[in-house]
Formats: C-alpha cells, structure tokens, sequence
C-alpha cells in the first residue's frame, strides 16, 4: 500500500514540476521581452525564480517518492 502511495506522489510532485518549469519558463520569456513594460519584466524575473524554487522543490520530493517506492 505504501509502494502505492509513493507512487502516486510521485506522479503527483512530477506534474507539478513540470508545471513550474513551464510557468518558469514563459516568465523568463516575458523577463527578455523588450517590448514589455519595465514592471512587468521586472514582477515575471521575481516569479521565474519562484518557480525555478517550486520547480526544485518538487523534483526533490519526486525523486524521494520514487526511491521509496522502489523498497
């Protein structure tokens, strides 16, 4: 049952990684963008690494999942 559950959150906490490295990246896109406003480069490199730490965060709690649910 256990072997279940890690599984399960590990799918779960690698959706949401992915998810953050896609938010992640369109920020950084906005970020680079010449034509944007000043502000909104400015606010979308403060979330491109608040993604970039949800991302990590969540590829560190897959990885752990995964190992347990191996044992």
């Amino acid at each position: 049952m256990d072997s279940i559950k890690n599984t399960v959150n590990y799918v779960k906490e690698s959706v949401s990684g992915a998810g953050s490295t896609a938010s992640k990246e369109a920020n950084k896109n906005v970020a680079k963008d010449s034509n944007a406003p000043l502000d909104t480069r400015a606010q979308a490199g403060f979330d491109a690494i608040g993604d970039k730490i949800d991302e990590q965060g969540h590829n560190r709690k897959a990885d752990v999942h995964k190992e347990a649910a191996k044992h």
